[in-house]
């Protein structure tokens, strides 16, 4: 009995920590930033504007619009790839909120580096 109330209390082996650094690269989804290095611009324009996974939006596009959100209705525009609905629901967020916004005066190149990520992240995930 004795052993026991002492197992009980013994101390468990700790496993090392693995740091940051250790860890593969591979196991990171790629960065926008990474993505959009030769494009600061593309960057600044998604960075506050597309879903880093709109499959997992619990909305459609066209529910957004009907409740007047109309960032939502964008960043769906944006992974849909329909440049003239980026415009318009961005065009209408920006107006409301009286916010100037980089991805309605960059509106292709931002799309096409946004599909680039998907593209790279979304994939990437179906394989886990």
């Amino acid at each position: 009995m004795f052993n026991r109330v002492f197992k009980q209390f013994k101390k468990k082996e700790k496993k090392p920590l693995e740091k940051p650094s250790e860890k593969k690269e591979e196991e990171k989804p790629p960065d926008l930033k990474v993505i959009c290095a030769d494009d600061p611009d593309a960057y600044e324009a998604l960075y506050d504007t597309m879903f880093s996974d709109p499959r997992k939006i619990g909305v459609s596009m066209e529910e957004a619009v009907k409740k007047g959100d109309f960032r939502t209705a964008g960043g769906l525009a944006i992974y849909t790839e329909d440049i003239e609905k980026v415009k318009e629901y961005f065009g209408k967020y920006a107006e409301l909120t009286g916010r100037k916004l980089k991805i309605l005066e960059i509106p292709e190149r931002a799309v096409k580096k946004a599909q680039e990520y998907y593209t790279k992240c979304l994939k990437e995930e179906k394989a886990k």
